[in-house]
């Protein structure tokens, strides 16, 4: 990689825009910084997060990507470059904007600085969702990182339940003595990939029931502490390269929303719904969210997030994640665009209220629609 692609002077990293998250923290980690917020996988590129306002395992403290980008160099459908900052309506615009205000070229991002480059994770067993999430919004007040797996395939009295994980960045004191060597020390390999034959492999309910309750009893005595290195904590999917062709060639759909926390029944409430349609959400995971950034497009608000994986194959499916849509909605609350394939136009707007603001900015700087996606025009946008 180029030098002139990432430069950092003291905590301030200028990014080209197609540079990944890996390749950042190949460079940054080892000088003592880590990025502010990374998603699930760490192949996505800055001009990515920034688009789709990415958001991690600490939005409860730290907000989105977005929250630390302290400028962006945009081209507009002008062909024209321009600077914005913060206090720039577009800046807002592009931040969630998923990619309609035009090409995001690079951007300065303000790093984390970190002593080592390891988590001190806690983990800890529930057996129903309301338990986990009467503990998460307790932690959540202490720890800087948090997530949950939930058992989405349970019923009756094991509904929810679930394993959180709980980290902050090691000090050089918590490692130990084998390690402190060289705290800074940092390396992420691709792992294994999946033979193609795999697309062929059936996932089944009894499986993931299976793996279900290998997972839930993974912490020993419903709680344990140790230190993970940050691909482990972070990224654990991107060590299997292609996990996602066991869901066989019709692939799957990742349905992630979130309500505020007078909407936090629905939580339970959704999962139940799936489960009594026959579509079990095979995996998934229960963040809480902060506040809510100006983003005019951007996904989180102070309250509950909830992804699941669900077979994209059973027939159906589409009827009751539109029902899903309704409850959200009904309570406030959204679907994440970023993963978005099926929402439709009048729920969407009824979701981002900010978006008229967004249509009214875009008419402005691209009038001919010369930057748009299958989503815009789906969602009329």
């Amino acid at each position: 990689m180029p030098k002139d692609e990432i430069q950092i002077v003291d905590d301030l990293a200028t990014i080209d825009a197609g540079v990944s998250i890996d390749e950042l923290l190949r460079i940054c980690v080892p000088m003592g910084l880590f990025v502010p917020v990374t998603p699930g996988t760490r192949y996505v590129t800055i001009g990515g997060a920034i688009a789709a306002d990415v958001h991690g395992k600490n939005h409860h403290r730290d907000g989105t990507f977005g929250a630390h980008v302290q400028s962006i160099e945009l081209m507009m459908s002008s062909g024209h470059n321009v600077m914005l900052y913060p206090t720039d309506d577009l800046f807002w615009a592009t931040v969630g904007g998923m990619g309609l205000t035009g090409v995001i070229l690079r951007a300065t991002v303000r790093l984390t600085k970190v002593e080592t480059s390891y988590i001190r994770e806690t983990s800890r067993r529930f057996l129903s969702l309301d338990k986990l999430m009467f503990e998460m919004e307790d932690v959540d007040r202490t720890s800087k990182y948090s997530v949950a797996w939930v058992d989405t395939i349970a019923k009756g009295r094991r509904l929810g339940r679930s394993v959180l994980s709980i980290g902050d960045h090691a000090s050089l004191v918590d490692l130990p003595r084998s390690l402190r060597k060289d705290p800074l020390r940092y390396g992420s390999s691709d792992g294994i990939s999946l033979p193609r034959q795999a697309q062929h492999f059936r996932l089944t309910k009894g499986m993931v029931r299976k793996f279900n309750d290998i997972w839930y009893r993974k912490p020993s005595s419903g709680h344990s502490c140790h230190i993970s290195e940050i691909p482990t904590f972070f990224h654990p999917l991107d060590r299997v390269s292609n996990w996602n062709i066991i869901y066989g060639r019709r692939g799957f759909i990742q349905y992630q929303f979130v309500v505020p926390d007078s909407g936090a029944h629905l939580v339970g409430r959704i999962i139940e719904l799936l489960n009594a349609g026959q579509f079990p959400p095979y995996f998934s995971v229960l963040k809480r969210f902060g506040e809510q950034n100006p983003g005019l497009l951007s996904f989180p608000m102070r309250g509950w997030t909830l992804a699941v994986d669900i077979p994209a194959q059973v027939p159906g499916l589409g009827r009751v994640l539109d029902e899903c849509d309704s409850l959200i909605n009904g309570v406030g609350g959204r679907v994440y665009l970023a993963k978005d394939s099926r929402l439709h136009p009048k729920m969407f707007a009824e979701m981002y209220p900010r978006h008229g603001e967004f249509t009214a900015l875009r008419e402005k700087i691209d009038p001919m629609r010369k930057f748009n996606s299958n989503l815009s025009r789906r969602l009329g946008l």
